[in-house]
């Protein structure tokens, strides 16, 4: 399976080298490892829902976003992916009733304030009976208010979340800290490449992947609180106060457990630039497996990013069709340069 892909090697300076490289196919899924609940119709595919519909505003856009999601974990080889997308929180919801129990995991692109009592009581007895949950970026803003969903998420941010949605969660000294002191949740700066930092190599999602990595530009998510109960912080990136930053190693990666059910949270992947990532791509395929299936068959691709270069997947930016807006033109800016200088030059 041949992809594209760019690296950005980082020295005093970023500069980028193109080069087009082959990532190592995944390895299939061992039948064994499937039971009939949310087994595909493929023989062997696990069945996952991924559940869009709406989001705080324009800048999370899940109508872009979720064609990417899917084709990341189908590529895989291992998803059948189906594409269920919900009604805003202030819609009518009494017909739309998806059998969850059709499905091994649900992946989280959905950011609303809250749901119906019915939706939640549904959603909670899912999870908490073994249903897997990947909660992706801006998610873990939604249902400040649901007790259970928090529980599920670990930690989230803003939509008014301030220190009675919990602790704020970060690392120092090499530990995971809670720290109680009032303040709103939730903040970045601005859209730049940052170093993620494995701290549970040994755990299936993590293991061969290096100790540093560098992710292609996305929001570092910063000051998330919640209640962190059954919580392991997988990775953390450090959050640069040159940058509006916490200065802490904030959570990147988690997961948690649920009753039964299994929960991977990512907070990366604000948009196509950012899912773009191999580092992105590689622990969310990795990480929805083991939600749904509690291993992890998928070989860490020759791709991978490495302490000092980003790689991405030019196929997967192309799914943006703003990609090259505002992009420089250095080639047509030098003629209608020259261009402009011809036409107020003295004439002879």
């Amino acid at each position: 399976m041949k992809m594209k892909s760019f690296a950005l090697f980082l020295g005093g300076a970023l500069c980028a080298l193109p080069a087009a490289v082959a990532m190592g196919q995944s390895a299939s899924l061992p039948a064994s490892h499937v039971t009939s609940h949310g087994m595909g119709h493929g023989g062997g595919l696990i069945n996952v829902m991924l559940l869009d519909g709406q989001s705080a505003g324009a800048f999370h856009n899940w109508k872009l976003t979720t064609p990417i999601l899917k084709k990341e974990l189908e590529e895989t080889g291992l998803f059948s992916v189906t594409v269920v997308t919900a009604p805003t929180s202030d819609q009518d919801f009494s017909d739309f009733e998806p059998n969850l129990d059709n499905y091994r995991a649900i992946v989280m692109n959905y950011d609303a304030p809250d749901w119906p009592a019915a939706m939640r009581e549904r959603f909670e007895k899912y999870v908490n009976g073994g249903g897997g949950l990947v909660i992706v970026h801006a998610a873990d803003n939604a249902f400040p208010n649901w007790a259970a969903f928090n529980e599920m998420a670990g930690v989230g941010g803003w939509r008014n979340r301030t220190e009675g949605a919990g602790p704020y969660w970060y690392f120092k000294d090499g530990k995971l800290v809670s720290d109680p002191t009032p303040g709103p949740a939730g903040q970045h700066g601005a859209r730049l490449p940052f170093q993620v930092k494995t701290r549970q190599p040994e755990h299936p999602i993590m293991r061969g992947l290096p100790p540093v990595w560098m992710h292609y530009p996305d929001e570092l998510y910063g000051k998330l609180r919640g209640p962190g109960k059954n919580m392991t912080v997988l990775a953390t990136a450090y959050s640069d106060e040159k940058n509006k930053g916490s200065g802490h190693d904030e959570p990147m990666l988690m997961v948690l457990h649920y009753g039964k059910g299994r929960v991977f949270h990512t907070v990366m992947g604000h948009d196509a630039a950012a899912l773009s990532c191999v580092g992105f791509m590689t622990t969310f395929q990795r990480g929805t497996e083991w939600a749904a299936t509690n291993r992890v068959t998928q070989k860490v691709p020759a791709t991978f990013p490495t302490a000092t270069t980003v790689s991405y997947r030019v196929d997967i930016q192309e799914m943006d069709p703003d990609m090259l807006k505002g992009a420089s033109d250095p080639i047509r800016g030098e003629a209608k340069a020259a261009s402009t200088a011809s036409a107020g030059a003295p004439q002879h």
